[in-house]
């Protein structure tokens, strides 16, 4: 293969004039970094909701639960990314619309709201499988004790469905993570759309995604990590 290999580019100053290209990745990486973790916020929120509300012993809360997860799991990311950037706007009233169009960092809100709705259907599913993996009697306990359905749900099968889900929810945090690539599509300068502007200034396409590869394994293995720990530590004593 005919390819002059040029691993001191990163030192380089890159065309926008900002730093060098080392500097354009590492943007892209907090960019990255700040999208996942504003994302998962709303995901785990609404997820959390969701999931409980799949739950519930009232069938017009599960209907609704049920059409979120649906509606949100089955559509393409990459198109729910198109229709709350091109489309939303449009559906809008016109003052609003503009308004959308106009805001500063629009495709990092955007990229947000996105992908916090699209994970919060996946965080949904995983929250409605650990409260119904509870054996039975917990429930039945939080009634005898006299707790309401909210108490029984903030008190005692939540707290012990998280501890079930937090593996799962870990891949999902990491997904979360690795999706914001998508956002390059509607101009968010996020670390694969960093990568993918060095190749193009560079011409050294290997080096800037060899860069770009080993950062989010850097990221993720960190992540891996602190939910190791965070599990050990939450574990219920006995329960292994």
């Amino acid at each position: 293969m005919n390819y002059n290999w040029n691993w001191s580019i990163f030192f380089d100053l890159s065309p926008e004039g900002t730093g060098t290209y080392a500097d354009m990745l590492l943007s892209g990486l907090v960019w990255t970094i700040v999208t996942a973790l504003c994302a998962w916020i709303i995901a785990f929120a609404v997820g959390s909701v969701i999931g409980v509300m799949r739950t519930l012993p009232n069938r017009a809360a599960q209907a609704f639960g049920n059409g979120y997860v649906e509606v949100f799991r089955n559509i393409p990311l990459l198109v729910q990314m198109f229709l709350w950037f091109f489309v939303l706007p449009e559906l809008l009233p016109q003052d609003w619309g503009t308004w959308l169009k106009q805001l500063p960092d629009a495709p990092f809100y955007t990229a947000v709201v996105c992908l916090g709705f699209f994970t919060a259907s996946r965080v949904a599913e995983q929250v409605r499988a650990g409260i119904q993996s509870l054996p039975r009697g917990q429930r039945m306990a939080g009634t005898a004790l006299g707790l309401t359905t909210g108490q029984t749900y903030r008190y005692v099968l939540l707290p012990n469905a998280y501890r079930i889900i937090l593996p799962p929810l870990t891949s999902e945090f990491l997904n979360n993570l690795k999706n914001t690539s998508v956002a390059l599509t509607i101009g968010l300068l996020e670390l694969t759309a960093r990568a993918r502007s060095m190749q193009e200034f560079s011409f050294q396409v290997f080096e800037a995604f060899t860069a770009a590869t080993i950062l989010y394994i850097i990221i993720n293995l960190v992540v891996v990590t602190a939910a190791g720990f965070l599990e050990r530590k939450v574990a219920i004593p006995g329960a292994r």
